[in-house]
C-alpha cells in the first residue's frame, strides 16, 4: 500500500470496477457520498488508498483499504466499502451500506481476555456516536483466532488474531447524502485502537474508552 498519511489518490472516469473510479452516470448522491470519502481528513497513522469494490452487492460500490503504519510495519489493517441502492433495500432499511473489516494481530495474552470482543463492539459503536453519527441495522461478528507453529515452522511464537466485520445504515442527511466522511474517519479510530494507539478526535477524553496495549509487530501476511 502506498504511503498517504490520511490522503487517497482520486479516481475519475467510468465505473468498470478500478479503483477509485466513478462513472459519470451514477446518482449524484453516491457521487456526494464518495467525494466525501475522499476530502476526509484522517490520523496521519493512517495509510489509505482506494481499491476494486465487490460487483454483486448493490448497484453502486465504492472501497477504501488502509492500514495503521508505525515505520515500515502494519499495526492493523482493514477494508471499508460504501454500497448505493437507489431503490432502497429491505435489509438495510435505507439506500446506503457501509461494510467493513478490520484485522490485527494481538499477543496471546491480551486475545484471551474474555471482554475483548464486547470491548472491540464498543470502540466501533463508541466512534460513531462521538461524532453524533446515527445508525440502523448495525450487525456485526468479532472473531479471535490463534495460530500455532510446527515442524519446519516451529521456531515462530503463537500468533493471535482479531478480525471484526461489521455493516450499518448511515442515516442520510440533506439530498439523501450520508455524512461518510464522519463515517470514514469512526472507523479510522476503530482500526487505530485495534492496532493499540490512544483514541483522538471527539470523545477521546472519554474515560470509559479502552485502548488495547501496542502489538509487538506487523500483520503476518
Amino acid at each position: 500500500m502506498a504511503a498517504a498519511q490520511g490522503q487517497r489518490s482520486d479516481g475519475a472516469g467510468e465505473m468498470d470496477g478500478s479503483e477509485g473510479k466513478v462513472a459519470d452516470a451514477a446518482p449524484p448522491p453516491f457521487r456526494a457520498a464518495v467525494e466525501a470519502l475522499r476530502e476526509a481528513r484522517l490520523r496521519p497513522e493512517i495509510e489509505i488508498d482506494p481499491t476494486r469494490p465487490p460487483q454483486r452487492l448493490a448497484p453502486y460500490a465504492y472501497a477504501l483499504e488502509a492500514a495503521v503504519v508505525d515505520g515500515e510495519e502494519d499495526l492493523a489493517d482493514g477494508r471499508l466499502v460504501l454500497l448505493h441502492d437507489p431503490a432502497g433495500h429491505d435489509a438495510w432499511q435505507g439506500t446506503f451500506r457501509l461494510v467493513t473489516l478490520v484485522r490485527a494481530e494481538l499477543e496471546p495474552e491480551m486475545a484471551a481476555d474474555p471482554l475483548l470482543p464486547e470491548v472491540c463492539w464498543s470502540w466501533l459503536t463508541g466512534a460513531l456516536r462521538s461524532r453524533g453519527l446515527s445508525v440502523g441495522e448495525a450487525s456485526g461478528t468479532v472473531t479471535r483466532a490463534g495460530s500455532y507453529y510446527f515442524g519446519g515452522l516451529s521456531e515462530r511464537p503463537p500468533a493471535s488474531q482479531i478480525e471484526i466485520r461489521a455493516s450499518w445504515t448511515p442515516r442520510e442527511g440533506s439530498g439523501g447524502v450520508p455524512d461518510t466522511g464522519a463515517h470514514l474517519a469512526a472507523w479510522c479510530e476503530l482500526l487505530c485502537q485495534v492496532a493499540g494507539l490512544p483514541p483522538v478526535g471527539p470523545g477521546s477524553g472519554d474515560g470509559s474508552v479502552v485502548s488495547l496495549p501496542q502489538r509487538r509487530g506487523p500483520l503476518s501476511p
